[in-house]
């Protein structure tokens, strides 16, 4: 199979049709898929314009987060999240209560990934996707970590065939999951202010400001009750805010442990752990691997 790995970028905020506040550089292509680096610098002052999904699509968002809508509903994107598009469907993303995201785009062929489906046993139907996206889950941390890590690029001695290849377990490995998880993930109905509420609380969290990650104070800075807070953050996110805390971190944290030679007792700490024994317990938790094993695994 032949595969290239691509480096040439699109010029700043020029997207892959001529979109403006979009910038696309693409990373590795192959049979039936392709990867890029998608950046969109658009915020609330920018009106979203109808798109088509020209492939089927799966993007992991990286940072930032933005409102994906369709003919079946709307959702809001958020770090570690998949954003799903079959190919052919029209939607919109709008950027009502930040400035800009950033995602790593998949892109495949339609008999890429039925192909793929036949392989691990996934029945697929007419429209490959029924929901939006697929919520930070537990079963994403894995590959999220590794993407957002930039793996394939992360070792200077390779290659840039070896670089394309790893690129290429990645998109079959990530298609599949699609393909698995989507069916368990339910649509649900947002409204804008809930949205502008999460928005701000999932912003709070990505500051990186340990003591703001407590729900009192995620509750105060959305202006509503724990309750009530607990409630939509859980309806739009899918997990609640310990947990997405918690599973943030640690996809920092394995980020972290492919790219720089740190020691892990370090990452634990700057990761918000107080032990590296808590650290390890919870870790071995997401990943199903203690640190140092993950480190090996992935970078071998």
């Amino acid at each position: 199979m032949k595969i290239a790995l691509e480096l040439q970028s699109t010029p700043a905020h020029i997207g892959v049709d001529g979109a403006p506040n979009l910038a696309r550089r693409p990373l590795a292509r192959g049979d039936g898929w392709s990867v890029a680096d998608v950046i969109c610098s658009a915020g609330p002052g920018v009106r979203p314009s109808e798109e088509q999904h020209s492939t089927v699509s799966i993007a992991i968002v990286r940072s930032g987060s933005f409102q994906y809508q369709s003919s079946t509903g709307r959702e809001l994107m958020i770090p570690g999240s998949l954003l799903l598009g079959n190919a052919g469907q029209y939607f919109q993303c709008g950027h009502e209560h930040g400035v800009g995201d950033q995602c790593i785009s998949f892109a495949y062929t339609r008999q890429f990934v039925e192909e793929l489906a036949a392989e691990a046993g996934v029945q697929t139907r007419t429209t490959l996707f029924s929901s939006l996206r697929i919520p930070p889950v537990r079963e994403l941390s894995n590959i999220v970590s590794r993407a957002c890590a930039g793996l394939p690029q992360s070792n200077a001695s390779r290659t840039n065939d070896q670089q394309a290849r790893s690129w290429e377990e990645m998109a079959v490995e990530l298609a599949t999951l699609a393909l698995e998880l989507s069916g368990q993930s339910s649509r649900v109905g947002t409204s804008p202010a809930a949205e502008w509420r999460v928005t701000k609380a999932v912003g709070m969290i990505h500051s990186r400001q340990p003591a703001a990650h407590d729900l009192v104070a995620l509750a105060r800075e959305a202006r509503l009750s724990r309750y009530h807070f607990l409630r939509i953050f859980r309806q739009l996110t899918g997990l609640t805010p310990h947990q997405y805390v918690l599973r943030s971190r640690l996809r920092h944290a394995a980020a972290r442990l492919l790219t720089q030679p740190t020691r892990v007792l370090d990452v634990a700490l700057d990761s918000g752990f107080g032990d590296v024994s808590n650290f390890n317990h919870a870790f071995r938790a997401e990943f199903g691997m203690s640190p140092r094993l993950f480190r090996a695994q992935h970078l071998r």
